[in-house]
């Protein structure tokens, strides 16, 4: 199970793992787009960490509704209209949930890349964040259908994001600002990507330490 509190600890995680990578993440997004990447999400999520205290009392649902609606309304680019709605159908799937089941972080996970997918339009192999969070979804169900524990999932999930990560890297981008520079966009991560692989390892890393 992943409790109330496991997921505002991950929250905290997650934007002090932004803070951290702020400089890394602009670096990756100047080299194939508009250099402010690791500035706009770690804007974001200061605000989201601000604002963690006054959601203790909220169910897991809306806790990561008002996230998405934080995130919405600060972070620029395309950034904020991913992850706001990432979070935002992540909601969706826990719907009055105080802890989550297995199933239901799968679900959680499963809508939120659905919502990208619709949103962004990008596919796997366009240089996007999907190519981060398709096969961590897939991992984790993988992992949930052979009854692994919460944890051993979200590492085999983490897993696939790094691996889906790394695959980026020679990949050249279809979608956004990096697509106009062509075969330019070949030898470096995907800073998205890496921001989304940095959101599921916050995760792992709050499970691992709680002994879940």
């Amino acid at each position: 199970m992943v409790t109330q509190a496991q997921i505002l600890q991950w929250l905290q995680a997650y934007a002090t793992e932004i803070e951290q990578n702020k400089a890394y993440l602009t670096e990756l997004d100047a080299a194939i787009g508009d250099a402010d990447h690791g500035i706009n999400m770690d804007r974001g999520f200061k605000k989201v960490s601000a604002q963690l205290s006054t959601l203790i009392d909220k169910d897991i649902s809306s806790i990561l509704k008002a996230v998405s609606m934080t995130l919405i309304s600060s972070i620029g680019g395309a950034s904020g209209p991913l992850y706001g709605t990432w979070f935002l159908r992540a909601s969706t799937a826990v719907v009055g949930k105080e802890e989550l089941t297995d199933q239901n972080v799968l679900g959680m996970l499963q809508a939120g890349l659905d919502g990208v997918l619709q949103r962004g339009k990008a596919q796997l192999g366009d240089k996007t964040m999907v190519d981060v969070l398709s096969p961590s979804v897939a991992a984790f169900g993988q992992a949930v259908e052979e009854s692994k524990g919460t944890v051993e999932a979200m590492q085999q999930a983490v897993v696939a994001a790094q691996r889906g990560l790394q695959e980026t890297i020679p990949m050249q981008a279809r979608k956004g600002r990096a697509s106009y520079l062509g075969e330019r966009s070949i030898g470096h991560p995907d800073p998205g990507g890496t921001s989304a692989y940095l959101m599921l390892k916050s995760l792992l890393g709050v499970l691992e330490s709680s002994g879940e």
